[in-house]
C-alpha cells in the first residue's frame, strides 16, 4: 500500500515540476494550443482524481476536468507565477467541482467501476491495483480522501494541502497518517465492516 501511494506521489512530482508547468502556462497565455495539450497530458490524472474525490461520479469528474482546462485556457493570461502552478490548477478544479456539488445538491456513493476509471499512467499500478485502491479510498471520509489524493496523487505537500483545504497543518498530518492506517487495514482485509 505505502509503496503504491509512494510511487504515485513520485510520479506526480516527477511529471509536474513547477518551472515546466509555469512555462506551459506562459505559452498558453500567449495562445499556444500545444502547451495546453502538454499541460493536459501532464496534469489530467491529478485534476480528474481531485474532481472525482469531490463528486464521486466518473462522468461528472471528467466534465469538471475538461471544464478546468477550458477555464485554464481563458484564465492563463491572468496567472501570476508564484511557484505554485499545480495549486492554481487544482484550485480551479476544486472550485468547479464544488460549484457542481452546490448546483446538484446531491452526493452519490462512489462505485468501484468509477474509481477504476481513474487512470494513472504507471508501471507500478495495474488495473486491479487501481480498482482495489479506489474501493479502499471510497471507504474513507470525504476529507480523508481529499487529503490522501492531494498528497499521494497530486503531489502537494502537507503545508499546501492545509492551505488548500483551510485546515491546520497538524490536522492535515494527523488525518493523512490516520487515513493511511485505515487504508492499510482495509487493504489487508482486517477491516471489521
Amino acid at each position: 500500500m505505502m509503496l503504491v501511494l509512494g510511487a504515485m506521489a513520485q510520479e506526480a512530482r516527477a511529471a509536474n515540476p513547477s518551472e515546466e508547468l509555469e512555462a506551459l502556462l506562459s505559452g498558453i497565455a500567449a495562445g499556444s494550443r500545444e502547451d495546453l495539450a502538454e499541460l493536459y497530458r501532464r496534469t489530467r490524472a491529478a485534476v480528474y482524481g481531485l474532481a472525482l474525490s469531490y463528486l464521486k461520479n466518473g462522468a461528472e469528474a471528467e466534465d469538471v476536468a475538461q471544464d478546468t482546462f477550458v477555464k485554464v485556457w481563458a484564465a492563463a493570461p491572468s496567472y501570476r507565477p508564484q511557484g505554485k502552478p499545480m495549486a492554481w490548477l487544482l484550485t480551479i478544479a476544486r472550485n468547479l467541482a464544488l460549484g457542481r456539488l452546490r448546483t446538484a445538491a446531491r452526493i452519490q456513493d462512489l462505485s468501484e467501476a468509477q474509481w477504476s476509471a481513474f487512470s494513472i499512467e504507471s508501471d507500478t499500478l495495474t488495473a486491479d491495483d487501481r480498482t482495489v485502491l479506489g474501493a479502499a479510498l471510497g471507504r474513507l471520509s470525504d476529507e480523508e480522501r481529499h487529503i490522501v489524493v492531494l498528497h499521494a496523487v497530486c503531489g502537494l505537500k502537507h503545508r499546501e494541502i492545509a492551505q488548500f483545504l483551510d485546515l491546520a497543518l497538524p490536522t492535515v498530518l494527523s488525518k493523512y497518517h490516520r487515513s493511511l492506517k485505515k487504508l492499510k487495514t482495509i487493504l489487508e482485509g482486517d477491516d471489521a465492516q
